[in-house]
């Protein structure tokens, strides 16, 4: 899923009850991550939830990064969802060049999301920026 078609998903709603049923929606479609993931290594810092992310380099020419996560909160599993429905398969370059904390002012979320859940999200965003960084690194 792209970006546009995200936002026109959220302005097609309208009302933020509706969106926050979204988001919930939209990290339940969450595949998953094993636990054996749920490690202190893959925690994210600077969630006021719990948060993990993993990720593998899917071989290919670019190769494409693949990322997995989980929250124990509902509304942070689907903000985790939007922004991997954003990054997922593309190549660490492509991630490293993107402004993924757009998709939050293009949402509009920084007016309905609280100011821990914003801290958190900026805090995944970063965590996502890093893996690709690495990966670049490692290249």
């Amino acid at each position: 899923m792209e970006l546009d078609e995200l936002i026109e998903t959220f302005e097609f709603l309208g009302d933020w009850e509706e969106r926050y049923r979204y988001l919930i929606d939209l990290g339940r479609k969450l595949p998953p991550m094993p636990a054996d993931e749920h490690t202190e290594a893959n925690k994210v810092r600077g969630c006021m939830s719990q948060v993990w992310f993993s990720h593998s380099l899917k071989p290919g020419s670019p190769a494409t990064l693949e990322f997995r996560g989980d929250s124990d909160a509902h509304i942070v599993k689907g903000l985790i969802a939007l922004l991997f429905a954003v990054v997922s398969d593309k190549t660490p370059k492509q991630i490293v060049d993107s402004d993924i904390g757009e998709i939050f002012t293009r949402l509009g979320l920084e007016n309905h999301i609280t100011m821990n859940r914003r801290n958190g999200f900026y805090s995944m965003v970063e965590r996502i920026q890093n893996i690709a960084r690495e990966e670049l690194a490692r290249a």
